[in-house]
């Protein structure tokens, strides 16, 4: 169970941070993620692929003798990221070490941090791409050579002093690895995508956590919470401590099919795992503008949201989900959008038949 990921310090766009089912992580969820994350990688579940290559990488590595080699995680807020950089401090019996790419603006901020570093301590490094490029430089020779130079003076003057660091392990994470320089990704020894989840491994995710936190949930009750989870671990054991608040005021404090779809509708959480901005935004794509396509700033302005909460938060779920497509023109709607919301599409060239026939197009 690693729906705890990362301690996402990307910044959320407007709108994002309150949602049920967003992924990224306010103070609760970070306290309760805390008490449930897994402590092993045999205690881990999902990705099973990332998890076999991992732990031939910490074996080998102890078996070796040595440090284990700079592992890169990327993937999707919620996934698991932060769980298994402890994880991987744990197998290795070493100290971690938690800090993040907007926090190191200046070279001299990691410098501190690398120097301070022991011997096979883990340097957990959250969202690495947002990192200041000349830390981002310094980070190269640290990785390779296990050495970073320290400038002391200014000007002519100025002189370098090489700093020996002893060996160290960077897990580096982020939710966007197109914009990692290669430079950097080429350092990393190992390199893991992390998947969304598929509804039974997100099953097994709630059962654990509904057994750490002293919930009765039955197998329906926990495949209906996980339908609802967008693949992410993290919603999954939010909405499980929201269906339990549910549970222990309307009902005996069973979960069960019932209790949970109807403690999520209460939420505004649908079958599919759409909230009300998610709906908001295909009922105006269908009702107001046909089914599209329609710019994305009239889209923003008809939902009543920010342009960038529409394309930030509403629009990759959708998109994932096949009920809303980019095209150069604009947003449409696909017909799955149409079937969803139990509306009829409008017939080709028809009154209401979209906006293909604007200008002549």
């Amino acid at each position: 169970m690693n729906w705890d990921d990362d301690t996402d310090t990307s910044t959320p766009a407007a709108g994002s941070a309150d949602r049920l089912v967003g992924a990224s992580a306010d103070g609760e969820d970070q306290a309760v993620e805390a008490a449930l994350r897994p402590k092993s990688l045999d205690e881990f579940v999902g990705q099973e692929r990332v998890r076999e290559q991992l732990d031939l990488v910490l074996k080998a590595a102890l078996a070796r003798g040595a440090t284990a080699d700079h592992v890169l995680l990327s993937g999707a807020p919620g996934l698991g990221k932060t769980t298994l950089s402890m994880i991987i401090a744990a197998e290795m019996g070493a100290p971690i070490r938690i800090t993040s790419g907007p926090a190191i603006q200046h070279a001299g901020d990691l410098a501190a941090i690398l120097s301070s570093l022991q011997e096979g301590e883990v340097l957990f490094l959250d969202e690495i791409h947002r990192m200041s490029r000349p830390a981002e430089e310094m980070l190269y020779m640290a990785m390779e050579d296990f050495r970073v130079d320290v400038i002391v003076g200014k000007g002519p003057g100025a002189t370098a002093i090489p700093l020996e660091l002893p060996p160290f392990t960077l897990v580096g994470a982020t939710t966007r690895a197109g914009l990692l320089p290669p430079p950097l990704r080429d350092r990393f020894g190992f390199t893991a995508h992390m998947e969304f989840y598929a509804p039974a491994e997100l099953q097994r995710v709630i059962h654990r956590s509904a057994q750490l936190l002293d919930v009765e949930i039955d197998t329906d009750g926990a495949a209906e919470i996980a339908g609802r989870s967008r693949g992410t671990p993290r919603i999954a054991n939010r909405l499980l401590r929201r269906v339990r608040d549910y549970a222990q005021v309307k009902a005996d404090g069973l979960i069960t099919r019932d209790i949970a779809a109807t403690a999520l509708k209460v939420y505004e959480v649908d079958d599919r795992g759409l909230d009300r901005l998610d709906r908001a935004v295909l009922e105006a794509l269908l009702k107001l503008f046909a089914g599209g396509p329609v710019g994305l700033s009239t889209l923003a302005v008809a939902v009543g949201e920010e342009r960038e909460t529409v394309e930030e938060v509403a629009e990759p779920f959708l998109v994932r989900e096949g009920l809303l497509a980019r095209t150069p023109r604009g947003r449409v709607a696909t017909p799955a959008a149409w079937t969803h919301l139990g509306l009829v599409p409008p017939q080709a060239g028809g009154p209401g038949g979209g906006q293909q026939g604007l200008f002549g197009a």
